[in-house]
C-alpha cells in the first residue's frame, strides 16, 4: 500500500474532522493551537475520550497511546478523578486565592520525593522550568545554562536552544542571538564530550538541566553512569543539577526518575501526570534554593527571586485532579507501576521481534511504559542521543504511525513515543503487535 492510500483511507473515516481543520486554518495559525499536534494529511478532532480510548467526531474510536501529551497514567477520565471534579465544579473552578487542598497535594508531592523540600506551583512546564532556571542563576549568580542537544524543556525563550535538527541552527525567528549565547548544549549519553564542554565554561555555569530520559527528542533513555557523572561534576563544582520530571515524574515509579536512578538534583520540576489531566508545572527544589523565591523576604531585590505561578496556579480544579491522580498512584503503586511497566516491556520486545523478524532495522526505545520504534539507516545503527533520531527513517516512522492510525484505529501521534496508562491491557498490546505485523505484510514499510 502506498502512502497515498493510507491518506485516501484515512480522509474517507475523518471528513469532519478534515471539514473542521479547514475551518480551524482560518482561525488559528497553522490550524491548531500546539505545532505537535499537527501532522499530514491534517489531524483528527476529538469528542470525547475514556479509558484507553479516543473518540473523534467522525465517531472512530482509537486505542490511545498519545495519552494527553502522555499525561493520563490512569487513562481517560478515571473514575476518582471524574468524581473529586464534579464536586468541585460546584464549588468554583478559580478562587484567586490560597486553598487548602494545594497543602494536601503539596504534602504528598514531598513525602514522595523528599527532595521537593519547597515547592512552588504554576500553570504549565514551560513556566516551570523558566522558574528553576532563573533560581538557578539566582542562587549561583552565574548565568551559563547547559541543556541537553534535542532537550525539550518548553517554549520559554532561555531554553527555545538547540531543540530541533540541525541543532546548532537558530530556533526561528523571535529569538535573539544575545538571549542564547549563556546556553550550552551537551550530547546526551556522551560523559568524556559533555565534561569537556562544561569545563570550557565551568566559571559561569548556573546549573546542568536535564530530562533524565529524552521524551520529545524520541524516548531515549539515559547511561546512568553519564547522569551520575554529570550529578559528581555538578555538585563538585558547586553548579546546580536540576532534573526536567515533567515527563518521568511519577511516570517510572512513585518517586520519578529521582528514585528510579538514585539521584539527588538540586532542583526538579514536575507536570503532567501530577495535575491528573489538569494544566500544572511545579519546581521544587532544595529549601535554601526555593526560600530565595520568599516573598516576604524584604529587600530591594538583590536577594529575592521573583517567580510567579500564573492567574491559574494552584486552582482548586487542578489541585484536586492532582491529588486524586497522586493519591491513586500512591495508595496502588505496587499493581499499578507493575502492570504498566510490564506491557511496555511486553511492546517493546515484540515490536522488536516483528521488525527483525522482517529484516527491517529498528531500535525500539523506552522505558517502563514509555516506548518508541526507530527505523535504522546507514547513517544510525542504534540510537543513543537525539542526533540519532534526528537522521533516522523519519518518513517510515510517520508512515508506521499514520498507518496504524488509518488502518487499525491504533493512535500514537505521529513521530511521537507512546505512553501505556493502567487502562491499557495486554490485548492492546496484542493488536499493536497483530497490527504492526499486518502493516509489514502490506509492504507500507520494507527494508
Amino acid at each position: 500500500m502506498r502512502q497515498d492510500e493510507i491518506d485516501i483511507t484515512y480522509e474517507n473515516k475523518t471528513p469532519t474532522s478534515k471539514r473542521l481543520f479547514a475551518r480551524g486554518s482560518k482561525l488559528f495559525a497553522g490550524g491548531i493551537n500546539h505545532n505537535v499536534r499537527l501532522f499530514k494529511p491534517y489531524p483528527f478532532f476529538s469528542e470525547r475520550a475514556t479509558g484507553r480510548f479516543i473518540f473523534d467526531v467522525d465517531s472512530n474510536r482509537y486505542t490511545d497511546y498519545w495519552m494527553g501529551h502522555w499525561s493520563l497514567i490512569l487513562g481517560h477520565s478515571p473514575k476518582a478523578v471524574v468524581r473529586t471534579l464534579s464536586e468541585q465544579l460546584r464549588k468554583g473552578t478559580i478562587y484567586g486565592t490560597a486553598n487548602g487542598t494545594s497543602l494536601e497535594l503539596a504534602e504528598l508531592i514531598q513525602k514522595l520525593m523528599p527532595r521537593a523540600e519547597l515547592l512552588r506551583f504554576c500553570s504549565t512546564g514551560s513556566e516551570a522550568t523558566m522558574y528553576a532556571v532563573r533560581l538557578a542563576r539566582a542562587k549561583s549568580h552565574r548565568r551559563v545554562i547547559a541543556k541537553i542537544t534535542g532537550g525539550w524543556h518548553g517554549f520559554n525563550t532561555t531554553l527555545m536552544h538547540s531543540v530541533n535538527y540541525p541543532f546548532h541552527s537558530p530556533e526561528g525567528t523571535g529569538l535573539i542571538a544575545e538571549e542564547e549565547q549563556f546556553v550550552e548544549s551537551l550530547p546526551f549519553n556522551d560523559l568524556d564530550s559533555s565534561l569537556k564542554i562544561l569545563q570550557s565554561v565551568i566559571d559561569d555555569i548556573a546549573c546542568i538541566l536535564l530530562e533524565p530520559v529524552l521524551g520529545g527528542a524520541g524516548c531515549i533513555t539515559p547511561d546512568i553512569d553519564y547522569l551520575r557523572g554529570l550529578q559528581e561534576f555538578a555538585h563538585k563544582n558547586n553548579i546546580l543539577f536540576v532534573f526536567d520530571e515533567i515527563v518521568t515524574g511519577f511516570r517510572l515509579s512513585i518517586g520519578g526518575a529521582i528514585q528510579k536512578y538514585g539521584l539527588q538534583p538540586d532542583l526538579f520540576t514536575l507536570g503532567k501526570i501530577v495535575g491528573g489531566g489538569m494544566p500544572i508545572g511545579v519546581v521544587c527544589g532544595m529549601k535554601e534554593i526555593m526560600a530565595l523565591a520568599d516573598p516576604t523576604i524584604e529587600t530591594d531585590n538583590e536577594i529575592r527571586c521573583n517567580i510567579g505561578g500564573g492567574t491559574y496556579s494552584c486552582n482548586p480544579m487542578t489541585m484536586k485532579a492532582g491529588l486524586a491522580t497522586i493519591k491513586y498512584l500512591d495508595e496502588n503503586k505496587d499493581e499499578i507501576y507493575s502492570k504498566i511497566d510490564s506491557l511496555g516491556a511486553k511492546a517493546r520486545s515484540g515490536l522488536t521481534k516483528i521488525f527483525s523478524e522482517a529484516n527491517i532495522n529498528t531500535h525500539v526505545t523506552g522505558e517502563g511504559s514509555l516506548f518508541l520504534t526507530h527505523f535504522l539507516n546507514e547513517k544510525v545503527r542504534t540510537i543513543k542521543n537525539a542526533v540519532d533520531v534526528a537522521l533516522s527513517d523519519q518518513k517510515s516512522l510517520y508512515r508506521y504511525h499514520l498507518a496504524l492510525m488509518a488502518l487499525h484505529q491504533i493512535f500514537f501521534l505521529p513521530g511521537k513515543m507512546g505512553a501505556i496508562s493502567y487502562e491499557h491491557t495486554e490485548a492492546d498490546v496484542d493488536r499493536l503487535l497483530l497490527a504492526t505485523q499486518a502493516i509489514l505484510d502490506s509492504g507500507i514499510i520494507s527494508n
